[in-house]
C-alpha cells in the first residue's frame, strides 16, 4: 500500500542531513513552490514544521501546501545561496516571490526584445526574449560591471516613452554615455551589434569578444581612425576585468554535465548536475536496477546511452565519477546524438573535481535514504497484508490480489478491466482489458458475470482447478502466464450483488474453495464477504481499507481509460463513414496504416494523401473531419 504524504514527509524531515545546501518544496501537483538555502538543512527545514511555531501567515500557507522535499548538499552556505538563486531563476516558485529574508538578489537584464536595448536591474527574471545575468550576490560588484559597460558600451538608459518622444540628444549623450539612437546617432544594426557585445561580456565569453575587438582595433588603426581604435582599445581592456569569482555561480565557462553513481547490491542511483554557461542551474537523480551487480564502470556504460537518448540537449563535455570501458565508443555515440563533438572525462583537479565530489556525496545520500524508505515501505506492506488476513479471515497472506470493474455510458459500450497487485504493489504487466460481448444495457451484474467467467474459465482450461496453487510468494515461476495464476483474493467493485455474482461464477467453475472473494462498495466504503449478512466497516485510517481502496480505484481508472479509448475510436470510425468519398476501402487503408484515431489526427494532409486510394481532396476532408472530432473528444 502506498504511504500517505504526511508519513513520507515526516520520514524526509527525520533524515535531513546536518549540512549546508538547498531545499526544494513541492505541492500536491509535484510543482516546486519554494526553494530555500540553509547552513544546516536539518535545522532550517525542520523549523517550518515544528508544532506551535509562530509562522507568518504566508509561511503557514506555504507549509500547508508542502507534500514532499528535495535537498542538494553543498560545500558552504555561500554556494547554497547562489544555487538557490539559480534554481529560483529557472523554476519561478510561487512562494519565493513573497517569502524571502528581505534578500532578493538582483539580475542585470539586457532588453534584447527592444530595437534599441537597455541594461536594467531587475529582481526576478522572466521567460521572455530578454537576457538575464546574475544573480549578483555583491551589489558592489554589479554596480562596477554597470559602470564599465556604461563607459565602454554606451547603451541608452531612458524609458521607452522618453525615447519615443525625444527630439534632441539628452545629457548622457553630451557626457559620452549614450550614442543618441533616439535622434539617429546610430542605426539599429550597429546598435544591436553593440548590445550583443555587452551580452558576450556579461556571459564571460572574454576570449571571443576579445578577438573581435582586437580585430576591429587593428582595422580602425590601419585606416587612421584613431579615436575609434582608442574606443576599441578601452573595450578590450574592459573585457579583461576580473569579475568576482564564485565556485557555483562562476564554475567554468561553457556547458557540461557532472554525473556520479552510487550503488548498493542491486540498487543504484545516478546524480546529474547541469552546468550551463558556467552556472550550476539544476540537478536530477535517477534510480537504476543493477540486477547483476556490475561494477561502476559497466553501470556507467549502461546508463549514459539510455539517459541521453531521452534528453534534447547533450553538452560538449560530460564529467563522470567512473569512465566506462568503451569510453571512445561511447563518445562517438553521444557525438552522433548531439550532432557535434562530445568529450567524456574523469576530473582530476579543480572546480570540476570539487563538483564531482558534491555529486557523489548527494548520490550516496539519496540512495541511502531511498533504501531505508523502501525497507520501511516493505514492512508496512507486509503488515497491511497480514491485517487483511485477520479482517477478511483469509487462509493465507493475499500476495496476489485481482480486482475487476466495469465501465459504460448510459448502458452502451460496456467494458471491463482487471488490475493485479502483488505484495501490495501494482503489477501492470498482468493488467487486462475486456471488451464485453453481451449487450448488457447497463446491467452491472451481467457484465461482472461475463468478465469473471471469461477470466477464470481460461485458468481452468489451462490446467484445471485441481492443479492450481494460489499465488503467495515471490519465488513463483515468473514465466507462468497470468491466466494460470489464481489470486489469493478476488476483489470486486460493489456490494452484496457483485459478491454474489462472483460466488456464482466461481461455484460454476469449481473454484470457490480456492479463491477468497470480497467486495468494496464505493459509496459507504463497506467490505462485503460471501455469506455474511452485515458488511465489515473499517475506519478510514485503516491501512487495510486504504489498500483495498487503492486497488479498487486503480481498476476503475483502468476500465474508464479503456472505455474512453474505444469511444473515441468508434466516434472516429463513424465520422469517417460520414465523409463523402471515403468508402470502406479508404477507411480500411487509414486504419491499417495509423491504427488509432490519435495517430490519424496527427497526420498532415500530405501524409494522408499518400495512402493507397487517397488523393488530396479526400485527405483534406479526412483531416478537417478528424480534427473537429479530436477537439470535441478533448472537450
Amino acid at each position: 500500500m502506498s504511504q500517505n504524504w504526511q508519513e513520507k514527509l515526516q520520514e524526509q524531515l527525520e533524515k535531513l542531513p546536518d549540512e549546508p545546501g538547498v531545499y526544494l518544496m513541492y505541492d500536491e501537483a509535484d510543482a516546486i513552490i519554494y526553494v530555500g538555502k540553509a547552513s544546516s538543512l536539518k535545522q532550517r527545514v525542520r523549523s517550518y514544521f515544528v508544532r506551535g511555531n509562530k509562522n507568518t501567515p504566508k509561511t503557514a500557507a506555504l507549509v500547508e501546501k508542502v507534500r514532499r522535499l528535495e535537498t542538494v548538499v553543498l560545500n558552504s552556505p555561500v554556494e547554497a545561496l547562489v544555487l538557490e538563486s539559480n534554481l529560483i531563476k529557472k523554476h519561478h516558485p510561487r512562494y519565493n516571490v513573497r517569502l524571502r529574508d528581505d534578500k532578493q538578489y538582483p539580475y542585470l537584464m539586457l532588453t534584447m526584445a527592444e530595437d534599441f536595448p537597455r541594461l536594467l536591474v531587475v529582481r526576478q527574471p522572466r521567460a521572455d526574449a530578454n537576457l538575464y545575468f546574475g544573480p549578483y550576490v555583491s551589489a558592489q560588484n554589479m554596480h562596477e560591471v554597470q559602470n564599465i559597460i556604461r563607459q565602454i558600451w554606451p547603451l541608452r538608459s531612458c524609458s521607452n516613452s522618453q525615447f519615443a518622444s525625444s527630439k534632441r540628444p539628452c545629457l548622457n549623450h553630451d557626457i559620452g554615455h549614450c550614442l543618441a539612437p533616439c535622434t539617429g546617432g546610430i542605426d539599429k544594426a550597429a546598435y544591436k551589434e553593440m548590445a550583443e557585445e555587452v551580452s558576450l561580456f556579461l556571459e564571460g565569453r572574454t576570449k571571443e569578444i576579445g578577438q573581435n575587438l582586437e580585430k576591429k582595433m587593428k582595422e580602425a588603426s590601419a585606416a587612421w581612425h584613431f579615436e575609434e581604435a582608442a574606443r576599441y582599445r578601452d573595450q578590450l581592456a574592459a573585457v579583461k576585468f576580473v569579475q568576482q569569482k564564485n565556485p557555483i555561480n562562476k564554475i567554468n565557462a561553457g556547458d557540461y554535465d557532472i554525473i556520479a553513481l552510487a550503488s548498493h547490491q542491486k540498487d543504484a542511483l545516478a546524480q546529474v548536475f547541469f552546468v550551463r554557461q558556467g552556472k550550476l542551474l539544476g540537478k536530477e537523480h535517477l534510480f537504476l536496477v543493477n540486477e547483476t551487480e556490475v561494477k561502476e564502470a559497466d553501470l556507467m556504460g549502461a546508463f549514459l546511452p539510455q539517459y541521453y537518448a531521452r534528453r534534447q540537449h547533450i553538452p560538449p563535455l560530460i564529467c563522470l565519477s567512473a569512465l566506462p570501458e568503451n569510453t571512445e565508443t561511447m563518445a562517438l555515440l553521444l557525438q552522433q546524438m548531439r550532432g557535434g563533438s562530445v568529450k567524456i572525462t574523469l576530473p582530476q583537479k579543480g572546480t570540476k573535481k570539487s563538483l564531482l565530489k558534491l555529486a557523489i556525496k548527494n548520490a550516496c545520500l539519496l540512495l541511502s535514504q531511498n533504501l531505508e524508505a523502501n525497507e520501511e515501505q516493505q514492512k508496512r506492506r507486509a503488515a497491511t497484508l497480514l491485517e487483511l488476513v485477520e479482517i477478511l479471515n483469509l487462509p493465507k497472506t493475499p500476495y496476489r490480489i485481482e480486482c475487476f470493474d466495469n465501465s459504460h455510458i448510459q448502458g452502451t459500450n460496456t467494458v471491463s478491466a482487471m488490475v493485479v497487485f502483488e505484495g501490495g504493489q501494482a503489477k501492470k504487466s498482468d493488467y487486462r482489458h475486456f471488451r464485453l460481448k453481451g449487450d448488457h444495457h447497463g446491467d452491472d451484474y451481467a457484465a461482472m458475470r461475463e468478465v469473471l467467467a471469461r477470466r477464470f474459465a481460461k485458468a481452468v482450461e489451462k490446467s484445471g482447478p485441481d492443479e492450481k496453487t494460489p499465488a503467495q510468494t515471490e519465488a513463483k515461476n515468473p514465466k507462468k502466464p497470468a491466466w494460470q495464476e489464481l489470486p489469493d483474493l478476488l476483489l470486486v467493485d460493489g456490494g452484496k450483488g457483485q459478491v454474489n455474482v462472483a460466488v456464482e461464477v466461481l461455484t460454476m467453475l469449481d473454484l470457490l474453495a480456492a479463491v477468497p472473494i470480497a467486495g468494496l462498495a464505493e459509496t459507504e466504503e463497506y467490505i462485503y464477504l460471501p455469506g455474511e449478512r452485515n458488511p465489515i466497516v473499517l475506519p478510514q485510517e485503516s491501512p487495510a481499507l486504504q489498500l483495498l481502496q487503492q486497488i479498487r480505484d486503480e481498476a476503475h481508472r483502468f476500465a474508464l481509460s479503456y472505455h474512453q479509448k474505444l469511444r473515441g475510436k468508434n466516434m472516429a470510425a463513424s465520422s469517417l463513414a460520414e465523409i463523402s468519398g471515403i468508402g470502406k476501402k479508404r477507411q480500411q487503408a487509414l486504419w491499417q496504416h495509423f491504427g488509432s484515431k490519435e495517430k490519424m489526427a496527427k497526420a498532415s494532409i500530405e501524409e494522408l494523401s499518400l495512402l493507397p486510394g487517397m488523393n488530396k481532396k479526400a485527405a483534406t476532408a479526412v483531416y478537417e473531419k478528424l480534427h473537429d472530432i479530436h477537439d470535441k473528444t478533448k472537450e
